[in-house]
């Protein structure tokens, strides 16, 4: 019998194939320890990996063993006083040299399972629930999905590939192909033999002979033809064809007027350092376009918005109108998905306010497929919170929330992608 192990290493001596099960094996309970590690943490984190813990009970395994069955005798090693049949009282229990004080429970309770998850499967198990709501446009892109689909048959392949019918079909055509001219060769041979039978003709006429070894040899030649040939078989055909591929493109509005301090100007960029870190792991062919704004909006690169310290007022309309350009401009054909997720302090010119409304109502909200909306305040509502109110209550597809502190920023962003049920 041949044993084989395999030692190959990932981080600290673990191996990288246990490892993998046991993520597989216990994902309900990591999914929950990771839960709870998220309502503690902080986004500056991002770039960890997390510890989380496991109660024993979860990961035990049933094992089997060997009973002491019968009577058995046993003398210890260093019985020095004892003899058999002799009854002693049992020894107390302790006898350590701690200051704690005992617990009055026999039950024994073992320590929760601690182990560490690393950056890369921190981040799967914090994004697998999450999605892009409404993504249902879907054509043909230049990109490099294909799926794979049947088309016909070769005459070589793998055995798990055969078709077993079109291999039958083509070995009975074979064998009426081959043996077509011998049976209609031994049908008028059997027609003669009758005739000369039926005439009188006698069984040891050299003719009859003749007839019937000719008969003979060609049901030993219908015969010897094989049921099926390697020559019959054939196999499942399969190519690439290129596959439907989601397109989709996600607007990032930031306000960075005087407004935004550095505070909120943070929360806000740390939101979006999740929203893009969710975006390209979890879509691979997808558009990101920044947008800042503050008496004037302008398409920046990514690098731009996250670091820019340019500010000034707020017009929370121009970055709307600067959205609704660039989305007929490139994105205006059905076959796009578009995104927008927007933070802002709320506040704004009031008569602006009213102007956002109206761009989002008429305008902006019949072409995207989800708009959301973060307020970053820990005050109460802004003019801006409540004319989206009103967005709000004609389009399902706009949602708002609100961020008070950094540690509101995991929990907004999940209610906001959740997955929808379907």
């Amino acid at each position: 019998m041949t044993y084989l192990i395999d030692r190959r290493l990932q981080g600290k001596n673990k191996s990288a194939v246990n490892r993998e099960r046991f993520l597989r094996r216990y994902k309900a309970q990591i999914k929950d320890a990771v839960g709870r590690a998220i309502k503690g943490r902080s986004i500056t984190d991002i770039e960890n990996g997390e510890r989380v813990s496991i109660p024993v009970k979860d990961v035990n395994e049933p094992h089997f063993g060997h009973a002491h069955g019968g009577v058995w005798e046993i003398v210890n090693p260093g019985n020095t006083e004892y003899q058999k049949g002799d009854q002693f009282n049992r020894p107390r229990a302790g006898g350590g040299s701690g200051r704690g004080r005992a617990g009055n429970s026999d039950q024994v309770v073992e320590d929760d399972f601690i182990f560490e998850l690393s950056r890369q499967e921190f981040m799967n198990y914090f994004f697998e629930d999450l999605e892009l709501p409404n993504m249902i446009k879907t054509q043909l892109t230049s990109t490099t999905e294909y799926r794979t689909q049947r088309a016909g048959y070769n005459i070589a392949g793998t055995p798990s590939n055969i078709h077993v019918l079109r291999s039958l079909r083509g070995a009975l055509g074979r064998r009426i192909a081959v043996g077509g001219k011998p049976r209609r060769e031994v049908e008028a041979l059997e027609d003669e033999l009758e005739m000369l039978l039926d005439a009188g003709t006698d069984e040891s006429d050299p003719r009859i002979t003749v007839l019937r070894e000719r008969i003979r040899h060609l049901h030993t030649r219908l015969n010897a033809i094989p049921f099926i040939d390697p020559f019959d078989l054939r196999y499942s055909n399969r190519i690439k064809v290129p596959k439907p591929s989601t397109q989709a493109v996600m607007f990032c509005i930031m306000d960075v007027s005087g407004s935004m301090d550095e505070t909120r100007k943070d929360t806000a960029k740390r939101f979006f350092i999740l929203l893009y870190l969710f975006l390209k792991r979890v879509y691979e062919h997808i558009e990101v376009v920044f947008i800042r704004h503050h008496t004037a909006a302008a398409e920046v690169d990514e690098d731009e918005f996250f670091h820019s310290r340019e500010s000034g007022g707020t017009v929370v309309s121009s970055a709307l109108h600067l959205l609704n350009k660039v989305i007929h401009e490139r994105y205006g054909n059905a076959d796009w998905n578009s995104y927008v997720a927007q933070a802002s302090d709320g506040d704004n010119w009031d008569n602006d306010s009213v102007l956002c409304k109206q761009l989002l109502i008429n305008t902006i909200m019949p072409m995207v497929q989800y708009y959301t909306y973060v307020e970053i305040t820990d005050g109460p509502p802004q003019n801006l919170w409540e004319q989206y109110s009103e967005v709000r209550a004609h389009h399902h597809n706009f949602a708002m929330q609100k961020i008070v502190t950094p540690a509101d920023i995991y929990p907004v962003f999940r209610e906001l992608f959740k997955k929808q049920p379907k």
